[in-house]
């Protein structure tokens, strides 16, 4: 009988175990801040499961809680200006992933565009994130850990400044008149030490420029350009993250910064021609291979699994 017993909470420890590690799920909480409409879009990187949306419209002052996929990477970012045409095709002006619909289905962001990048469950079963303006920037953004349970470098980051008034007149997007989006140096003038290609494509070749430095002054702790890591990748424990349109309060640091003027850019190249956006590296690569395989797990869970199996011990002995 004691025998019997103890395959019992064996099998029903084993099950709570299973069913605790793999169902936690971290939620994206997406708030538009903005006065203006935003049509967040969503990238998953290859190999990962998809959200069930890649595309929808966020209203001023509406949030939208998303649950996320185990082990998710990606990136999410926000469009702006958008419409449809009398024949149904939907596009924007900053931020557009060309699939002709509010869904973005597969595409990515179409440079300039302020970039939230994320590596769920990854190394060391840690979250990795950043704010990148490495594609330039379209609007501002925050990204706030919830509840992470404590391990890394876990911290709200991102770019809240609004640089599209003082983009530099080479970098600058107008639309009716107006800035509405800031280019990177890359995607401006294509050349391989803006874009960290071909003789420059490592960090001890390629270094930051003073158009990288205008990012990165008024946004110190966003991605500023491809090799910007040490100051720019944080990680948390298994946490819900805020990803706020135009947010209003401050990083906590009190070092971001409102830009007074555009840089000085006379050692700077004149414009070529516009580059694709893929000779641009990305700071979390959209397919990683850093987890082994293992299911993340918290302390909580591990908790939540001896009590319920002390508690049926008791209860069958």
């Amino acid at each position: 009988m004691a025998a019997s017993t103890q395959s019992t909470i064996t099998l029903v420890t084993l099950i709570l175990f299973q069913y605790l590690t793999v169902s936690y799920a971290t939620t994206f909480t997406i708030v538009n801040k903005c006065n203006y409409t935003v049509w967040p879009g969503i990238l998953s990187g290859a190999g990962t499961t998809p959200f069930s949306t890649t595309g929808f419209a966020l209203q001023p002052g509406e949030s939208n809680a998303l649950a996320v996929p185990p082990k998710w990477s990606g990136r999410l970012w926000g469009r702006t200006l958008c419409s449809q045409d009398s024949t149904g095709k939907f596009s924007c002006v900053t931020g557009d992933c060309a699939s002709s619909s509010i869904e973005c289905n597969g595409g990515n962001a179409q440079p300039p565009a302020t970039l939230a990048e994320f590596t769920l469950n990854g190394a060391n079963g840690l979250d990795f994130f950043d704010v990148s303006l490495v594609d330039g920037y379209n609007l501002p953004m925050m990204i706030e850990p919830q509840g992470a349970t404590g391990g890394g470098n876990c911290m709200t980051t991102g770019c809240m400044v609004d640089l599209n008034a003082a983009c530099p007149t080479e970098l600058k997007v107008m639309s009716n008149g107006g800035g509405v989006a800031c280019k990177s140096a890359c995607e401006a003038f294509g050349d391989p030490q803006y874009c960290c290609s071909g003789a420059y494509a490592s960090p001890n070749t390629c270094k930051p420029s003073s158009y990288s430095q205008f990012f990165k002054s008024a946004c110190p702790r966003a991605y500023s350009y491809a090799y910007d890591d040490e100051t720019s990748t944080f990680t948390c424990d298994s946490a819900d993250y805020t990803i706020t349109f135009c947010p209003t309060s401050s990083i906590q640091s009190g070092n971001e910064k409102s830009p007074t003027s555009p840089i000085e850019s006379g050692n700077e190249k004149s414009p070529t021609s516009p580059i694709e956006s893929g000779n641009e590296k990305s700071p979390l690569p959209e397919e990683m291979d850093i987890s082994g395989g293992h299911v993340n797990f918290t302390a909580n869970n591990v908790r939540i699994v001896v009590i319920i199996s002390f508690v049926l011990m008791v209860f069958l002995w």
